[in-house]
C-alpha cells in the first residue's frame, strides 16, 4: 500500500504542476516547494537544536500558535522551522516572528521525507489538527524522533477506521502522543488500538482568550461605527452574501452599521459585493480622506484586522457554512461576548454544535430565517447580552489545552 500511495503522490505532483500553469495559488506552492531544501540548508546547521511545527494552512497555524509561543518562550535557544502545505498559510505568515525559517512542506515522498529530516533533525515535531502525511510520519518513527499531533479531530468515516485503512493507520504510530479536541476522537483512536491519546480540548480557546489581552482598538473602525449598533459579517463567501445583502439594503434603522469582511479580498469580488448594495458603502482601500461616519457599510478588503474588528461588533455573522467551503472560526467573535449567526452546514464543527445547543449561536438556512433572527437580536438587547454571555462562558470553560500540551513535552 505504501508503494501505491507514493506512486499516487508522484502522479498528483505531475498534475499539480500542470494545473499550476493556469492557477496562481497552485503556482505559488509549486514554486515555493522548489526552494524548500535550499532555504533549510542555509538556515539550519548540523548542531542546531530545532522544533518543527507543521500546519496545513492559516487556520491550523492560528490553532497551534499559542502552543508555538509557549514552547518558544520555554526553549528560547531552539530554532523553529515552520512549514505549511497551503499557499494561503505560507503567504500570510512567511514572515512570522515565531519561526526562524518558514517553508512549504515538500510533497510526501520517501525521498523528500528523508532529505527534510536529515537537514532539520527536529528535537520535537508538532503537527496540528488534520495533518497526517504517512511517509514523513513513518520516517519519523523509523528514526525514533519525538512527534505529537495537537487539537486533533477524528471522525468514523475517515480511512483510519475502515477495513482498507491499514496504511494510514500505521502512519499514526509516528506520533508519540495525540491530543484530541473531544472524547469521541479519543474513543475512535482507542478502537484501533492507538492508546497514547489524551483529550486536551481545542487550543483555539487559549488563542482567542489571548486576544483580550491585546490592544484591539482600530481608529478607522471607531470613526465608522460612531457609537452605533454594529453587525460584523466575518469571512464571508457569495453563499453567505445571499443571506444578508437584502437585509442591509432594506434596513431602515439609522442606528445600525454593517462591516463586511469577505474571505476573498480580490478586487473583483469586493466590487461585486459593493454593486449589490443600495446603501452608502465604502471599502478599506477607499477610505483615505473620507468621513467614514457618513457610510452605512464598511467593506474590509484587507487581511489581518478581523479578529480586532470583532471587538466592535454587537452581533456577528461568521461565514463559510452557508455553502460547502467550511465554517470559519466562531470562537474569535465569541470571546467578545456577542451573539453569533452562521449558515446551515456546521456538522463538522463541534464548537458550533455545542454553542447552538447552548443557544449562543443561531444557524440560519435562508434569507428569511436570517432576517427573523437578526431582527430579534437588533431589537432585543437582553437577548444579545444573554447569548453573548453563553459564548464567552463557553470559551472560559474550555481553556487550558496549551498548558496540558506544553507540560507533556520534555526535552
Amino acid at each position: 500500500m505504501r508503494i501505491i500511495y507514493s506512486i499516487g503522490i508522484y502522479i498528483a505532483s505531475f498534475f499539480i504542476k500542470l494545473i499550476a500553469l493556469f492557477d496562481t495559488k497552485l503556482k505559488q506552492g509549486v514554486v515555493g516547494r522548489k526552494n524548500t531544501f535550499k532555504k533549510l540548508q542555509n538556515a539550519i546547521q548540523p548542531n542546531d537544536k530545532t522544533f518543527w511545527f507543521h500546519c496545513a494552512s492559516l487556520g491550523e497555524y492560528e490553532q497551534g500558535l499559542p502552543v508555538f509561543k509557549a514552547l518558544k518562550a520555554k526553549y528560547p535557544n531552539y530554532k523553529v522551522v515552520l512549514s505549511f502545505f497551503s499557499p494561503s498559510g505560507y503567504e500570510v505568515r512567511k514572515n512570522t516572528k515565531i519561526a526562524d525559517i518558514v517553508v512549504y512542506l515538500p510533497l510526501d515522498t520517501k525521498t523528500n521525507a528523508k532529505r527534510f529530516l536529515n537537514i532539520v533533525n527536529p528535537d520535537y515535531t508538532i503537527f496540528v489538527k488534520y495533518e497526517i502525511w504517512p511517509n514523513f510520519l513513518l520516517e519519523i518513527k523509523k528514526r525514533n524522533l519525538n512527534a505529537i499531533l495537537i487539537s486533533a479531530v477524528f471522525r468514523n468515516n475517515q480511512s483510519f477506521f475502515k477495513w482498507y485503512g491499514g496504511f494510514m493507520k500505521s502512519a499514526l504510530s509516528g506520533f508519540k502522543h495525540i491530543f484530541t479536541q473531544d472524547e469521541n476522537s479519543k474513543t475512535l483512536l482507542e478502537s484501533i488500538d492507538y492508546n497514547n491519546v489524551s483529550v486536551s480540548g481545542d487550543t483555539r480557546f487559549d488563542r482567542v482568550l489571548n486576544q483580550l489581552k491585546t490592544d484591539n482598538s482600530i481608529n478607522f473602525i471607531e470613526e465608522f461605527k460612531n457609537d452605533k449598533l454594529c453587525i460584523v459579517f466575518g469571512s464571508t463567501w457569495p453563499e453567505d452574501d445571499k443571506l444578508f445583502i437584502d437585509y442591509i439594503n432594506n434596513n431602515s434603522n439609522t442606528n445600525l452599521k454593517f462591516i463586511i469582511a469577505p474571505h476573498n479580498i480580490k478586487p473583483s469580488y469586493t466590487a461585486s459585493i459593493k454593486s449589490q448594495l443600495k446603501v452608502n458603502a465604502i471599502s478599506f482601500s477607499e477610505k483615505t480622506n473620507q468621513n467614514l461616519t457618513n457610510y452605512n457599510v464598511f467593506i474590509l478588503d484587507i487581511i489581518g484586522y478581523l479578529s480586532k474588528v470583532y471587538s466592535y461588533a454587537d452581533i456577528a455573522y461568521v461565514g463559510g457554512a452557508a455553502g460547502t467551503t467550511g465554517l470559519h472560526n466562531i470562537l474569535e467573535p465569541s470571546v467578545f461576548g456577542i451573539p453569533i449567526l452562521i449558515g446551515k452546514n456546521y456538522d463538522k464543527f463541534p464548537e458550533a454544535k455545542a454553542l447552538i445547543n447552548a443557544n449562543g449561536v443561531i444557524s440560519v438556512s435562508s434569507a428569511q430565517e436570517f432576517n427573523s433572527a437578526i431582527t430579534d437580536l437588533v431589537e432585543n438587547k437582553e437577548t444579545r447580552v444573554t447569548q453573548g454571555f453563553i459564548n464567552i462562558d463557553f470559551i472560559n470553560k474550555n481553556k487550558g489545552a496549551v498548558i496540558q500540551i506544553v507540560d507533556y513535552i520534555r526535552i
